[in-house]
């Protein structure tokens, strides 16, 4: 395989996600589960005492609250052992709440932790061995897969279109599934779409 056919399999691949991404708001990145990074993030900083670790996933305008959660977190946990359960909980919470708000999102609750997506986990696999080749090939397979699939389905249908209205429908149904996926991942080629915003950028959806 060269270089040109690996580099364009990276580009479907991303578009691929990105689409998913506009399209279904379950795909957005695991930062409400217990075993995400902002908790990660969380813990670090509550075991330090200090808040820095935290503060890149909010904007600035929202530095204050969570600077003012995390003092008051940080003075409840010393009464006891259920005290520093739940003033943890609170901060968890809030931090995550205020994140997903700065990306657009809504606050459903903290997940547990495994409840991640497979693919979402890959990713930060990748981040942290290195290397994102397992992340490229299961994702990539998962596009041919996707595409292929919806060909099929269509094609079939063609064949049996003129037979009734009815056969007719349906391969109109399996046409626009295909078609519409196809044009998804043809526009994030393009360059438009959704962006996953950082926290304070200008952009924020």
């Amino acid at each position: 395989m060269n270089i040109t056919t690996i580099l364009n399999r990276s580009l479907l691949l991303v578009s691929f996600v990105t689409f998913a991404l506009a399209i279904a708001s379950e795909a957005r990145a695991h930062c409400d589960t217990l075993d995400g990074p902002v908790i990660k993030d969380a813990q670090v900083a509550l075991h330090s005492g200090d808040v820095t670790p935290v503060l890149k996933w909010v904007g600035p305008e929202d530095e204050p609250e969570i600077r003012e959660a995390f003092n008051k977190t940080l003075a409840v946990r010393k009464l006891s052992a259920t005290a520093r359960e739940l003033a943890d909980r609170f901060f968890f919470e809030t931090l995550v709440r205020v994140h997903r708000a700065g990306e657009g999102a809504p606050y459903t609750g903290l997940k547990p932790a495994g409840s991640a997506d497979p693919a979402v986990k890959l990713a930060d696999e990748a981040l942290q061995t290195g290397s994102p080749e397992k992340l490229v090939k299961v994702l990539t397979e998962a596009v041919e897969e996707s595409v292929r699939h919806r060909y099929a389905e269509a094609a079939q249908r063609k064949k049996l279109s003129d037979r009734s209205v009815e056969a007719g429908r349906q391969f109109v149904k399996a046409y626009v599934e295909y078609v519409h996926l196809v044009e998804g991942l043809h526009e994030q080629l393009k360059g438009g779409g959704h962006r996953h915003e950082a926290p304070g950028d200008d952009g924020r959806h």
